[in-house]
C-alpha cells in the first residue's frame, strides 16, 4: 500500500465527536502495606481528580496473581483490571521505589494489561500520569521506569510527574496529604492530566494510528481473499 494513497489517515483526522461524560480515570498503586504511602498518594490524587470533575476508579491489587501469561488469564482480578483499563480514558500509576525501581506488584499490574487483546488495545491512546514515593531523599528512578512502560503501552504520558521524598512525613493520620510543595506538585500533575485527557480523548485512536499496522491489516485481508479464491 502506497502511503501517499492512504486515505484512511485523512478520514480519521476529520472524524471526531463531542464527548460529554466526565473524564474516566483509573488509578493503580503498587503496595499492599497497611499504611501504603503509594496508595495514600493515589487516594489523594483521586480526591483531587474528583474535585476537578473526573470519574475515578481504583484497582485494588490484593489477590492479583503473579503474571504467568495465559495460565491465570481468567482470574477474576485479571479480568477486573483489564475491564477497568478498557473503561478508562486516562490513568494514574503510583509506585513506591524499591531497590531503585518500581515495586514488583506495580509491574505485575502493568504486565497483566496486554498491549492488545485481539483487535482491542486496552491502553493505547490513553493519557497517563506517573507518581512515586520514597522512604529517603527524592528520587526519580520509579517514575522514569513508569514512563518507559507507559511509552511501551502506547499511552500519552504527560510531561509533569510527582516524586514524594520521605513520604512517611507527608501524610496526616487520616491518610490525607499535608499541605506542602509535594502536594502542590500532585495538584499540578492532576490538572495537567485532566487537560491532556480533555484534549486527546476524542482523538485517541487517531493520535496513535500507525501506517505500518494499517498496511499489515490490509495485507492479511488480501491474503485471505486470495486463499478464498
Amino acid at each position: 500500500m502506497n502511503y501517499l494513497k492512504d486515505e484512511e489517515f485523512k478520514l480519521k483526522a476529520k472524524n471526531s465527536k463531542s464527548i460529554e461524560h466526565k473524564p474516566r480515570i483509573l488509578i493503580l498503586y503498587g503496595s499492599l502495606r497497611e499504611r501504603s504511602y503509594s496508595r495514600l498518594l493515589a487516594e489523594e490524587a483521586g480526591r483531587i481528580l474528583e474535585y476537578m470533575g473526573a470519574e475515578v476508579k481504583f484497582f485494588n491489587p490484593d489477590g492479583l496473581p503473579t503474571f504467568d501469561n495465559d495460565r491465570s488469564v481468567d482470574h477474576p482480578k485479571v479480568q477486573e483490571l483489564r475491564d477497568l483499563s478498557l473503561w478508562s480514558e486516562g490513568q494514574v500509576w503510583s509506585s513506591p521505589e524499591l531497590h531503585g525501581n518500581i515495586s514488583g506488584l506495580m509491574k505485575t499490574q502493568i504486565d497483566w494489561i496486554p498491549l492488545s487483546i485481539g483487535a482491542v488495545r486496552p491502553t493505547q491512546g490513553r493519557t497517563l500520569a506517573v507518581m512515586q514515593v520514597s522512604g529517603g531523599s527524592q528520587s526519580f528512578n520509579a517514575v522514569n521506569s513508569l514512563r518507559i512502560l507507559g511509552r511501551w503501552m502506547r499511552m500519552i504520558t504527560i510531561p509533569n510527574q510527582s516524586s514524594v521524598a520521605k513520604a512517611y512525613q507527608e501524610f496526616n493520620e487520616d491518610g490525607t496529604m499535608k499541605e506542602s510543595a509535594f502536594r502542590n506538585r500532585v495538584v499540578d500533575v492532576m490538572e495537567e492530566l485532566m487537560r491532556f485527557t480533555y484534549l486527546t480523548r476524542e482523538h485517541a485512536d487517531f493520535l496513535v494510528d500507525r501506517y505500518s499496522e494499517r498496511k499489515e491489516v490490509q495485507n492479511k485481508a488480501i491474503e485471505a481473499m486470495n486463499k478464498a479464491d
